[in-house]
């Protein structure tokens, strides 16, 4: 008998409802009462907060309105309207949850404040909104210069940090730097979770029985290309048809799957790929980000 499936709608509320109260327990925890930041918008809100004393809950609303307005043109209107509930709804939290202050120690701070905001932020992001609007600009901005995104999201966040830096100290800086560092580690692997997903292809002359053990004891699908190998430098003009397979796996498959090929073939040219989202095929239903 199959499992209880939620309708997609009210898994999203749900993951955004805990993101939502992870954010504010790592803001009202750990962050706002010893004066840490983070990159983007929400640093930039903390900044604010700091400097100019502005309650941090309209604040982070405030700031992020721009971000989601450009986020209706960037990448559509069901996507800021949830942006926008979700950021309502982390300003109110931030009024009305009792959180308390748990640590003052500096390291627990940047190092807990980033792990649990990387896991609200994250937990959003499952749930089909933002709670940080950085990316947002980013994607607009890439359009229109010729950095990658990444490259924008870092300047934005080396600019917030210098400020940092010069208001309230440099150890405030760099103890907010590793908040930030932690709090996009984690949010990768809330994301992505265990099950992050690797592409592999495989070159060999044993190629029949590289398919076979990935199908019938791996249990994985495969995909075939018809190729040639050789062209080596002494021989160039000597080749061989050959079946180049490819398949897709978790990280935590990845070693099993090397020693089956290498004991078929030792000398078998393997290369791995990071896949973002793989869904269908013979891989398991996961859930909808």
């Amino acid at each position: 008998m199959k499992g209880i499936q939620l309708p997609h709608w009210l898994t999203d509320i749900t993951y955004t409802l805990i993101g939502i109260l992870f954010c504010g327990f790592a803001l009202k925890g750990f962050l706002v009462p010893n004066k840490f930041f983070d990159g983007g918008v929400t640093g930039i809100s903390l900044l604010l907060h700091e400097l100019y004393h502005f309650n941090i809950a309209y604040v982070i609303v405030i700031v992020n309105l721009p971000f989601i307005i450009m986020g209706a043109y960037q990448v559509n209107k069901a996507f800021a309207l949830k942006t926008l509930v979700a950021v309502i709804g982390l300003g109110l939290c931030l009024l009305y949850v009792p959180y308390p202050q748990i640590t003052s120690d500096k390291l627990l701070v940047s190092i807990f404040g980033g792990v649990f905001m990387g896991i609200g932020v994250g937990l959003a992001i499952r749930g089909g909104c933002a709670l940080d609007g950085i990316e947002v600009l980013a994607l607009y901005t890439g359009k229109r210069i010729s950095f990658t995104i990444s490259e924008i999201i870092l300047g934005i966040n080396i600019v917030i940090f210098l400020i940092a830096a010069f208001e309230l100290g440099l150890p405030t800086a760099l103890y907010s730097i590793l908040t930030y560092y932690t709090a996009s580690r984690t949010i990768n692997f809330v994301i992505e979770g265990l099950e992050e997903y690797t592409g592999v292809t495989i070159i060999s002359g044993q190629s029949e029985v590289i398919k076979q053990q990935l199908v019938m004891q791996l249990g994985r699908g495969i995909t075939v290309y018809k190729g040639e190998r050789g062209f080596l430098k002494d021989s160039f003009d000597i080749s061989h048809p050959v079946d180049i397979v490819f398949t897709v796996v978790t990280r935590l498959e990845i070693r099993r799957m090397r020693n089956l090929i290498h004991v078929i073939d030792p000398k078998a040219f393997v290369f791995t790929s990071t896949i973002k989202e793989a869904t269908g095929g013979v891989l398991k239903r996961r859930a909808r980000h």
